[in-house]
């Protein structure tokens, strides 16, 4: 049996699911984009190839492997993008919750069914119809639960709308214990630098008591500011408009003092060393035109407390 345990986004990690980018599809049509920043490189005609993909995400599965992790892979769908893990299923506690996802991406659940088989069905929670969520949106932290989401105006608006709020009740009614935090988060389906595409794309923690956070992101102010109070301003680390483009919060913590990150994020991985972090630094600088980085491409099993 497989065993899962997830309190917080960054304790010494024992076990992932790490994607994979074989079989992953080639360039989609302009017309079967589900994001922004896909459809922009799609147009451009520099959408990632797949042996760039596969390179990126071995880089990761060494640094992983450098520290004893277990990494598990999906397994390969046929012309099927597996690369973000993190969305098709989330750890709680030590529940698994195998969530409700867009149409674009639910054959994606497939490959990880072979994991099911092997955690207890006891600690496996499946969402009811008319309930969304993706993982990048779900982010526990010690004894809260922020999640971002988008209420029915928007999600039934945007193409990026990936929690909604029965998937944000769902999971309320299911973790009575954790502090809950919901956030309505900003969507653009056509401007990648005005859409959060999940909360993990605007907002990290990071070692104990820090995080990293682009204001931006969220659709009300009042929310950035109850997530810095949770912290403190001294221990958030602000990113840029810019840089929440290129995905600058979403890197990935192996342990509180040890955290992967994009080999090209120059400022962010020199302040995260000032802070005494050790930057595992990597190249996902193509993986990342498909709106997605570290954080998106693992799906946390197990860390340890």
């Amino acid at each position: 049996m497989i065993n899962i345990l997830i309190k917080d986004e960054t304790a010494p990690l024992k076990s992932v699911v790490l994607g994979t980018g074989e079989s992953f599809g080639g360039v989609p049509a302009i017309e079967e984009a589900y994001d922004p920043k896909s459809r922009e490189h799609i147009l451009d005609g520099t959408f990632p190839k797949e042996e760039d993909i596969i390179n990126e995400m071995e880089a990761v599965a060494s640094a992983l492997k450098k520290y004893g992790v277990e990494v598990y892979r999906p397994e390969v769908l046929s012309d099927t993008n597996q690369v973000f893990a993190r969305d098709i299923g989330f750890v709680i506690g030590d529940k698994f919750i195998v969530p409700n996802i867009i149409d674009d991406r639910a054959s994606e659940r497939d490959g990880i069914n072979y994991l099911l088989d092997q955690i207890n069905p006891e600690q496996i929670l499946r969402m009811p119809e008319g309930a969304y969520a993706e993982g990048g949106d779900v982010m526990p932290w010690k004894e809260k639960l922020y999640i971002g989401y988008s209420e029915d105006e928007d999600y039934n608006k945007y193409k990026v709308s990936r929690t909604n709020r029965a998937g944000v009740e769902f999971l309320r009614d299911q973790f009575p214990n954790c502090e809950f935090y919901a956030f309505e988060l900003k969507k653009s389906d056509d401007d990648p630098k005005e859409n959060a595409l999940h909360l993990d794309c605007c907002f990290q923690p990071i070692g104990n008591d820090q995080c990293i956070i682009y204001k931006g992101g969220f659709k009300n102010e009042r929310d950035y500011e109850l997530v810095v109070s949770h912290f403190g301003q001294e221990n958030c680390l602000e990113i840029s408009k810019d840089e929440m483009y290129h995905m600058n919060s979403n890197v990935f913590s192996i342990s509180p003092e040890i955290i992967i990150s994009e080999q090209g994020f120059t400022r962010l991985n020199d302040e995260l060393e000032r802070r005494g972090f050790k930057v595992e630094k990597v190249p996902y600088s193509e993986t990342a035109k498909m709106e997605g980085l570290l954080r998106c491409s693992t799906l946390p099993l197990e860390r340890a407390y």
